[in-house]
């Protein structure tokens, strides 16, 4: 059980710091702060209050997760807008974002635990609870969905309408 007080005292003193820490790295104080928020409740959880290097060990992980995850992102975007040998403008970005956005919880979730996180189809199966069948079927229909909006989009750029929505060219777990 962790000493409430020395715990205060940590963050007191730490917070500030891990947050400075955390910005530098990615840019905006709302990420900072919420990287910052993880780090101390992941603190909060340990048996025993950690020091100062645990704290930053931990935001240097955090922030490398979020790095990792906007790379995945950009790739997401990359690949579901992609027209021809240019890459996707902004606007087409910002049109895939909002076409997922209005995408089904499960079909969304499951095109950015595939595309975004990287999952194999096994995976994308154990986070869904389904059999790796049914996750190659749902991705199917999920994208198709997602194709559908994007065509449905009347603000959405022209190149948009001949986004292919790429298909899984690995595993099949």
């Amino acid at each position: 059980m962790q000493d409430t007080g020395a715990f205060v005292d940590l963050y007191a003193g730490q917070y500030p710091r891990i947050v400075a820490y955390a910005q530098r790295r990615l840019g905006t104080p709302e990420e900072a702060e919420d990287c910052a928020a993880e780090v101390f409740r992941l603190a909060w959880e340990q048996p025993a209050t950690p020091g100062v290097g645990w704290l930053f060990v931990t935001a240097k992980n955090l922030v490398y997760a979020r790095c990792r995850q906007r790379r995945r992102q950009s790739g997401l975007i990359d690949r579901l807008g992609r027209d021809g040998a240019a890459g996707p403008s902004e606007d087409t970005g910002q049109a895939v974002r909002a076409a997922l956005g209005r995408l089904e919880e499960s079909q969304r979730e499951l095109l950015m635990a595939f595309y975004w996180d990287d999952l194999p189809g096994a995976r994308c199966a154990e986070l869904l609870g389904c059999s790796t069948a049914a996750v190659w079927v749902r991705l199917h229909r999920a994208r198709r969905a997602l194709r559908a909006v994007l065509l449905a989009d009347e603000v959405a750029p022209p190149t948009v309408a001949a986004v292919a929505i790429p298909t899984y060219q690995g595993e099949l777990s």
